[in-house]
Parts: structure tokens; C-alpha cells; sequence
């Protein structure tokens, strides 16, 4: 048994799996009963669904719906290990794990940790931005938005109001769109019946984009799409715009333009989450480990990596999204099972199946594109809406959300607006 972190030897070839993410949690689920010991390990005890983080966020559902027990998912089995801890280090040569709970040993090792913002080395970005990766995050964000609603409140001079009212969205993807139309939906439906007594002609959300289109991703027609759609919610888009610098009051732009606000909102792009003790030579310029078609790091023979984390050595590259890491999971997971067989159909590398791209932008607001079909409109949301719905995990969080869903869009209403902080009891 390894110290303090207490895991039994079974007598199956260990796999260590650091990260419950979209990746990490379905090579989990995947390898159960397949004859191998799986260690899974994250900093939470929970999976959480990224896609879906703008709307706890926004006051559009609760954290516990977009939320699900990891150990639930693995009730009653014999052959995998969660551990709540923190991973300090990687002893490739060793095969050893240093966590803050102790060492794991490892047969094989798969990195799955996914990827935190990239403020792009600017120490302001990262100070004075408001982040969305965590559910954690997307409830700070909640409150700091309802506080600056009440502060607005109290507010008599014009401008100082103005910047408690203001909201600027860095990035143009996918989030950042999102959470853009989230607001404008917010701004026109639901602050009006509870905040009366504001002039919402003062508030004005503002996406900024370095590019020269918004979801540059996808094809010519969805970003247009997008475009048109946010121009007509009464958001202001800067395309071709860099933000230079953030201060706890303004924004500044590189068109010189100066956004008086204190709410930014980064989603302006991710990096590869480092991983400690692994060599310098094991990364890509990107940030992100080097992988080859079998996921394999070229560093080691024993350490994968899947996600946003790994790159794909040798091809174009594949985008950073769930999908990616999905597929990435099935195949290392029959590439494991292949393995213990040995089964010489395991050497067939990694291919990644495009099954298309969506993005909503607000009610009866979406783009959704595979190869040459495009949609927009109803349509394309309605896809949104029933494609995150099957991926969500738990039949009650899928029943929750589709409800909260139907709820908002009967009544225009987002019954969520909640300030809850949490209490620190003093000693």
C-alpha cells in the first residue's frame, strides 16, 4: 500500500488518471471491469460541465445540475480508486505520482488535467479579470454581477454608475459569445422587473475580439450569423481589437478606446495546465505535451496524455474541445484493453472524427455547422439544447436543467439570482 494515500495492490496493471474531466472521467468509465486497476484523481469530488458554466454564471441554473459525484459513478466497484488530492510532481523514471496525500504508483499514467486561462504573461489580465473555468468561478462571477447591480443602486454620479454597470467579454469564441448573449438577454427580460429603478440604457456589454470575426472557428456564415444576432441583443462588438491593458476601473483598447467598466470577463483563450517533473522537451511551443498518434508521450512509454493538454505530434492539430478529448478517451481505452489481449489491432494510431460545431447566442439563437449543412435559428438551438443535454451526466441534472431551460423560455424569467457568499467562521 502506498503511504497515507492508502491503495491496495489487486494484482492488475495499474492505471493513474490525472483529471475527471470530460476526458479523464470517460477513460474511467470506459476501462471498468477491463481488467486493470484505474486510480482516478482530481482536485474535486465532482465532475463538472464546462459547456454550461456561463449559465450558473448568468443566474440560469445551479451549480448542483451541471454537477455530479464522481464516487457515484463508481458505486460498488472493486477494480476503481478515486482520490481527492493535488498531484505536486511526475517520477517518469520511476513510475511514481507525488501528490499532497502521497505517492501513487503507476503502471501506466494518463494526463487529463485540460487547460487553465492563457492571460498571455500580462500580470493585469490575470488580476483584474474575472475567470470562468471552474463552477467555483462561474458563482463568483454570479455574485460580483448581482453586487454590482446593487451598488449601482446607490450610485448618484452618472459615470461611476456607468461602471458598475458595464460589462466587457475578452474573447470571441464560443464562450464568449455565449456569455454575451446571455447578458443581453439578462439586460432586456429580467433586470427591468428587478431593478426598476435603474436606466438599462446606461448598461452596455461589450465582446471584444483580436480577430477580424467572432467564432472564427467555424465558417464565414456562423460568424456572420452571431454578428448580426449579438448587433441586434444591443451588444457592442469590437472586432480586430486587442485589450492593452485592465485596470479595476477601464479597459483599454489597442483602437484606443476606453471601456469604463469593473467587471471583465476573460475568455479570451487556454493553455495546457503544466505538469511538474516532466522534462522541458516533453512540451510543445504551445505549452501543450507532445503525443504521438497512440497519445503516448515521446518522453516516456508509459505516460498518455489526452485533451487539451496533448499535442498531437506529426498532424494539423486538433481544436481544444470536449469532442477532442472524448474520442481521445475511447481510443486510449480500447487501445489499454487492445493491449492487455495483445492484440495487434492497438497500433493503429489516433484518428479524430469532426461531427460538426454549435454555438448558441441566445433564445431561438444559434449556429450549428458539419462539412457543407449549415443551421441557424430555432433549429441550431434546439441541436444546442439537445446535445448538451445528452452528454450531461445524471438523469435528475438532465431533468433540472431541461426544466430550468423551459421555465426561462416560458416566462422570460431566471429564478437563480441568488447572492450567496460563503461564511468564514472566525477562531
Amino acid at each position: 500500500m502506498t503511504q497515507r494515500i492508502n491503495l491496495p495492490e489487486i494484482g492488475l496493471p495499474r492505471i493513474v488518471i490525472i483529471g475527471a474531466g470530460f476526458g479523464g472521467l470517460r477513460m474511467a468509465m470506459k476501462l471498468k471491469g477491463k481488467g486493470y486497476q484505474i486510480v482516478l484523481i482530481d482536485r474535486n469530488n465532482y465532475h463538472q460541465f464546462q459547456p454550461l458554466y456561463y449559465q450558473v454564471a448568468m443566474a440560469g441554473l445551479e451549480p448542483s445540475s451541471i454537477c455530479f459525484p464522481i464516487r457515484r459513478i463508481f458505486q460498488n466497484r472493486k477494480d476503481v480508486f478515486f482520490r481527492v488530492c493535488e498531484v505536486e510532481s511526475i517520477d517518469s523514471q520511476n513510475k511514481k505520482l507525488n501528490t499532497n496525500l502521497g505517492v501513487v504508483n503507476f503502471d501506466y499514467l494518463v494526463i487529463a488535467t485540460g487547460a487553465k486561462n492563457n492571460y498571455f504573461g500580462n500580470a493585469n489580465f490575470e488580476k483584474y479579470s474575472l475567470p470562468l473555468k471552474s463552477v467555483s468561478e462561474a458563482l463568483f462571477l454570479r455574485n460580483r454581477i448581482l453586487e454590482d447591480f446593487e451598488a449601482s443602486l446607490l450610485e448618484v454620479e452618472p459615470k461611476e454608475r456607468q461602471r458598475f454597470l458595464d460589462i466587457v467579454i475578452v474573447g470571441g469564441g464560443p464562450t464568449g459569445v455565449e456569455i454575451a448573449g446571455a447578458l443581453a438577454e439578462l439586460k432586456k427580460h429580467v433586470l427591468p422587473k428587478d431593478y426598476p429603478e435603474l436606466n438599462l440604457n446606461e448598461m452596455d456589454i461589450h465582446l471584444v475580439q483580436s480577430r477580424a470575426r467572432i467564432l472564427d472557428a467555424m465558417s464565414d456564415k456562423s460568424s456572420l450569423t452571431a454578428l448580426d444576432n449579438l448587433a441586434n441583443m444591443g451588444v457592442k462588438v469590437h472586432l480586430n481589437s486587442r485589450v492593452l491593458d485592465i485596470t479595476d476601473n477601464e479597459v483599454t483598447l489597442s483602437s484606443g478606446d476606453k471601456i469604463f467598466t469593473k467587471k471583465v470577463i476573460w475568455a479570451a483563450g487556454i493553455a495546457a495546465a503544466t505538469m511538474p517533473g516532466l522534462t522541458d522537451d516533453s512540451y510543445h511551443k504551445n505549452g501543450r505535451l507532445i503525443v504521438d498518434e497512440f497519445l503516448r508521450l515521446k518522453t516516456s512509454e508509459s505516460i498518455f496524455a489526452i485533451g487539451d493538454v496533448a499535442f498531437v505530434e506529426g498532424i494539423n492539430g486538433h481544436p481544444q474541445v470536449a469532442p477532442v478529448a472524448m474520442q481521445q478517451a475511447d481510443y486510449l481505452a480500447n487501445f489499454f484493453i487492445k493491449l492487455l489481449k495483445k492484440d495487434t489491432a492497438h497500433k493503429k494510431g489516433f484518428t479524430y472524427l469532426d461531427k460538426g460545431a454549435l454555438a448558441t447566442i441566445g433564445r431561438n439563437k444559434a449556429v450549428a455547422e458539419r462539412g457543407k449543412l449549415f443551421l441557424k435559428g430555432f433549429a441550431a438551438w434546439v441541436m444546442w439544447l439537445g446535445v448538451h443535454i445528452y452528454f450531461l451526466i445524471g438523469v435528475k441534472n438532465k431533468i433540472v436543467v431541461m426544466f430550468n431551460w423551459v421555465w426561462a423560455y416560458l416566462f422570460f424569467d431566471q429564478g437563480l439570482r441568488l447572492l450567496i457568499k460563503p461564511k468564514i467562521k472566525n477562531n
